[in-house]
């Protein structure tokens, strides 16, 4: 018999396995509320991005619903068969890899950037000010406008490369999880963003726009983890933050 190599399971799929065969004995019944996201991050040692991203897989497959501001509850099983598991890349995981690569590709970016390409960048923030989310046009007009960034390098592999990436946001964990949080607001915020990392290049300032591109991708993943609203009491993770910078502010005054 062959050796055929051994392939690393991404770790989200390994908990939505978990999950999926706790749900199969009957452990939840149909229609009541799973644990809270936290409670299953403490269960099974794992943090609560990881946790999110094997409920929305479920979530695709049928087998969880989840309501925003009440929690996540078991669904009947699909009656036709599921359709085969793939080892795609989780939300978090690709908008950690878009960060660390456009910060950089932004960074070079500033040291080139003539009066064209800030004219560019102008059209296309100009139409993304009339844009309305969520739709597909306002997808696209993200999209060109992390392109036309990379577009500056002049290299078309880098360019490629960011477009590819971000096309991994259509798959149906990405696009199931942004319609849990993409709204008119989260749209005004990402747009000023979008004009910050702008505002950043053309100061021709590396570090500014470096820093500018990652905040903008760091902030996109803090609106995908907003809570699901399923612990009643459960004080979000920004006010924690903001409390503990308080605490922090009163220590050295």
């Amino acid at each position: 018999m062959a050796l055929e190599a051994i392939e690393p399971r991404r770790l989200y799929r390994q908990v939505a396995d978990q999950l999926r065969a706790y749900l199969d004995s009957g452990a939840i019944p149909v229609g009541a509320r799973m644990p809270t996201e936290r409670e299953l991050a403490e269960r099974l040692n794992v943090s609560r991005p990881t946790i999110r991203e094997a409920l929305i897989a479920l979530e695709v497959e049928g087998r969880v619903r989840i309501r925003v501001g009440s929690g996540i509850y078991v669904s009947e099983p699909p009656v036709v068969a599921e359709a085969a598991r793939t080892e795609e890349e989780g939300p978090f995981e690709l908008l950690r890899a878009r960060s660390f690569i456009e910060g950089a590709v932004a960074a070079e970016a500033a040291a080139r950037i003539e009066p064209r390409h800030l004219a560019i960048l102008d059209g296309i923030l100009a139409r993304m000010e009339e844009a309305v989310q969520p739709s597909d046009e306002a997808i696209n007009l993200d999209r060109e406008f992390h392109v036309a960034v990379a577009s500056i390098l002049g290299n078309a592999v880098i360019e490629r490369c960011v477009r590819d990436l971000f096309n991994q946001r259509m798959s149906p964990y990405f696009g199931r999880l942004a319609a849990h949080f993409e709204d008119e607001a989260s749209w005004k915020a990402a747009l000023r963003e979008h004009r910050a990392i702008r505002n950043a290049l053309a100061e021709r300032d590396p570090i500014l726009a470096r820093d500018a591109l990652r905040r903008h991708l760091e902030r996109s993943q803090e609106r995908f983890s907003k809570s699901f609203g399923d612990l009643e009491g459960e004080v979000d993770e920004r006010e924690l933050s903001t409390e503990r910078l308080s605490r922090a502010a009163i220590g050295r005054a």
